[in-house]
């Protein structure tokens, strides 16, 4: 009977609660493992008495990545880890939007401020502004060229706090056509999902955003797909990946192009689409034994 960890992080003000958790850990008991809800900092936890630990909802990591990144590190040297440390460490620094590129993969275009550089900001067109290292829209902000002041006041903030900031033009497509995820598990699709725009005109940095506004089930197109897939085998070392998540929007050219690679810990939206519980579990099944 394996032993299976789903990684959590702990409650607080602004953290997400994570629906699909609670309903995978009964699946996974039901199909015969042995499955618990474990909190990545706990240090009572005995990672290596499980045959896999599956990061699931440690949505509170980006405020001490460092940290997080050196627990997954040593979580591999104990047990099987999906997805693997050196794709935690990869896909934590959303510079890994830079490689993506490189790899010719249609991504949003972006540029980097780190700690102690001046920050290049648009001064013809909306634009956005948020921390290489996030989640759920955390110190994101969307700004026109007439708020330059309150954008430099914003990268100084994350400054301040380590945080290096990204600059990417606003992408309008998302106001029309919003923005898909597609899922996929054990390298195949799972399904895909689509929200509203996030950010919107006005809405400080610092104020608590929903994440996933009017999500609903998508149906990917194949030029969809195709960029996704694409992504997906732009990843360094071509890892095996249990689960991933790519967040595509509309790019000028109406094509789409990738806003994010969720490697880490995606909500995958397990409770939005029916028979996706049961893939999820079996698959996660399959790689703990």
């Amino acid at each position: 009977m394996p032993r299976i960890a789903l990684v959590t992080c702990r409650t607080g003000p602004h953290v997400s609660v994570d629906r699909d958790l609670p309903a995978l850990v009964r699946a996974l008991e039901e199909a015969g493992a042995r499955a618990s809800a474990e909190v990545w900092d706990d240090d009572g936890v005995d990672w290596g008495s499980f045959d896999l630990a599956v990061i699931r909802s440690t949505w509170g990591y980006s405020w001490r990545a460092g940290e997080f990144t050196a627990w997954a590190e040593e979580c591999g040297k104990l047990t099987r880890l999906a997805n693997p440390a050196a794709v935690v460490r990869w896909n934590t620094d959303k510079r890994y939007l830079g490689d993506l590129a490189a790899a010719g993969v249609p991504t949003v275009p972006t540029r980097y401020t780190a700690p102690g550089e001046v920050p290049d900001l648009p001064g013809d067109h909306e634009y956005v502004v948020k921390p290489a290292s996030g989640a759920g829209a955390r110190f994101a902000a969307r700004y026109t060229p007439d708020e330059h002041a309150t954008a430099v006041r914003q990268v100084e903030r994350m400054h301040a706090e380590g945080l290096t900031a990204m600059v990417q033009p606003y992408v309008r497509g998302i106001d029309t056509a919003g923005e898909r995820a597609l899922q996929f598990v054990g390298g195949r699709p799972l399904h895909a999902s689509r929200k509203g725009a996030v950010l919107t005109p006005g809405t400080p940095y610092d104020e608590r955003k929903v994440a996933h506004p009017g999500l609903e089930p998508w149906t990917p197109t194949p030029a969809e797909l195709a960029v996704a897939e694409r992504a997906l085998a732009a990843v360094p070392d071509a890892p095996e990946l249990l689960y991933a998540r790519v967040d595509l929007v509309d790019g000028e050219d109406g094509q789409p192009q990738v806003m994010e690679l969720e490697l880490v810990e995606p909500n995958l939206f397990l409770w939005l689409h029916e028979g996706s519980l049961r893939r999820m579990a079996e698959a996660v099944l399959e790689a703990a034994r």
